[in-house]
């Protein structure tokens, strides 16, 4: 088949959905042909390029074209707006012009599948809708987008593009319940979670990186990732402050990463002894980061089940890590790490169940010990190349329908 892949960051950006992007399509090309059709890189990307109404770079079975975007930086959202509809302006022309067997949508910008679905209709090839993070629900919840009217009518257009897309992937059993909830025939529905390698051997905590980032805690619960919108971050900093009885000393959080909250929880923290506000570390590092941890924090605030489903899991179960989810039951993480015995899952909303958990954990090393042989135990279950072949089992067989 030739696929038409749309999403508007590709690497050298440096986003998840970037990085994803290149991996799925790599394991297309492995049989397919494959073209990208992006934007030009504006996501800290590695390298930029000057501008051209349309750049075409081809390798072996893969083309990726760039159209000329606009490449204002990521974190003034106007301006990341402006990126967003130079991006579709210019590339759903180009979409319809390209001879594709099948449209492969991901969610960069948030209503690429809307834009998938209109190129679709228009030309009659069949939609793919892979749903990296659930929108309009994110900007909802997420109190990104506050207007009614907006909601209302980006939440039309949604439910339209899922119902006229032939395959949807999804990256876990609540993100399909919540489309599920959206009419949308569940048959037409695949659950492929993006997994991790898991690696032979494990890096032992003692080793220098892992030692700085515990920041020489005796203890550490450690979050490693974006610092957005989707996470219960009040409610983590409320349960250190609460880590302040004579036992506690040496029980720390650790956040690991950037994003949009980092600066208002710094300061909120204000320069509290029990968290740490450390910076994203190389991706060679990415093995000491996981060992550096205790305990991994997994958080989703209440109302955003299904909506983000936070793929730092599964290299934690890799690393042989126990984990804290800080979400409701209902949640992806939640059942995993229920189901497996390899953590524990804290309300949200209560601070004091956090705080309670991480104190339990610390004066139980024993169990952390075997919730960590658990969470190893469990990782082959979702090998990154196991459901890569999933996602591509999915593509292929809109040819068979």
């Amino acid at each position: 088949m030739h696929i038409l892949l749309l999403n508007e960051y590709f690497p050298p950006d440096t986003s998840a959905t970037a990085k994803m992007a290149a991996t799925v399509v790599e394991a297309l090309a492995q049989r397919h042909r494959v073209t990208v059709l992006a934007g030009r890189p504006s996501y800290d990307p590695t390298e930029t390029y000057p501008w051209r109404l349309l750049r075409r770079d081809t390798h072996r079975n893969i083309t990726v074209e760039r159209v000329g975007s606009t490449t204002f930086p990521r974190f003034k959202m106007r301006r990341r707006v402006t990126n967003y509809l130079t991006y579709v302006a210019l590339a759903v022309p180009r979409a319809i012009a390209i001879r594709a067997d099948v449209i492969l949508a991901m969610t960069d910008p948030p209503f690429a599948g809307i834009v998938g679905a209109f190129i679709s209709k228009l030309t009659g090839r069949p939609l793919i809708y892979n749903i990296r993070d659930l929108y309009p629900d994110m900007a909802l919840h997420g109190e990104i987008m506050t207007s009614p009217f907006g909601i209302r009518m980006w939440d039309a257009l949604h439910r339209r593009a899922l119902r006229r897309a032939n395959r949807v992937i999804v990256l876990g059993d609540d993100m399909r319940d919540r489309i599920i909830r959206k009419a949308v025939d569940p048959n037409r529905i695949v659950v492929v979670r993006d997994g991790a390698t898991v690696p032979p051997d494990l890096p032992s905590a003692e080793n220098p990186i892992s030692q700085q980032i515990r920041s020489g805690f005796r203890f550490v619960a450690l979050h490693a990732g974006n610092l957005g919108f989707y996470g219960a971050w009040d409610t983590l900093l409320e349960a250190a402050r609460r880590l302040n009885n004579p036992s506690d000393a040496g029980l720390g959080i650790v956040f690991v990463g950037e994003g949009a909250q980092k600066a208002r929880l710094a300061a909120s923290a204000n320069g509290a002894s029990t968290v740490r506000f450390l910076p994203f570390r190389p991706s060679s590092e990415i093995p000491f980061v996981l060992a550096a941890g205790d305990v991994h924090i997994i958080t989703i605030r209440k109302g955003l089940e299904g909506v983000i489903v936070p793929s730092k899991l599964y290299p934690v179960l890799a690393a042989g890590k126990p984990v804290l989810a800080v979400s409701t039951p209902g949640t992806d993480v939640a059942r995993i790490v229920t189901q497996a015995g390899c953590g524990i899952v804290a309300d949200p909303d209560n601070p004091q169940a956090v705080a309670d958990a991480i104190r339990s954990l610390a004066a139980n090393p024993e169990r952390v010990a075997e919730m960590g042989r658990r969470a190893r135990a469990i990782a082959p279950s979702y090998d990154k190349l196991l459901e890569l072949r999933h996602f591509v089992a999915a593509v292929e067989g809109i040819a068979h329908e």
